[in-house]
């Protein structure tokens, strides 16, 4: 299985309604994008000057899997939106057994 970790750091004046609509847009991917095992995602609660403001972690069965996940037009407009809306997007993809 692999995992993909995402965080995600904001920029300056992004606004509630943005990351409302952002967080809509993450979860209706699960369900149109078959690939997808497991997702979840959440923002930061202890704001810290090391901390990101949102993450995501998603299971796929393997690295094909999650490439055809990133390619796929529903997540490809959700990432336009993580670009627009983020000055930061840091990801870690590992293999788990």
């Amino acid at each position: 299985m692999l995992k993909h970790v995402v965080f995600l750091k904001f920029k300056d004046g992004v606004g509630e309604d943005e990351i409302v609509g952002l967080e809509k847009s993450l979860a209706a991917l699960p369900p149109v994008i078959p690939e997808i095992l497991s997702f979840e995602f959440g923002r930061d609660v202890v704001r810290s000057e090391r901390s990101c403001d949102l993450a995501l972690v998603s299971s796929f069965k393997d690295l094909k899997s999650m490439q055809r996940y990133q390619r796929h037009p529903a997540h490809q407009v959700v990432s336009k939106k993580v670009n627009a809306l983020c000055k930061s997007v840091l990801a870690v993809d590992f293999v788990t057994k």
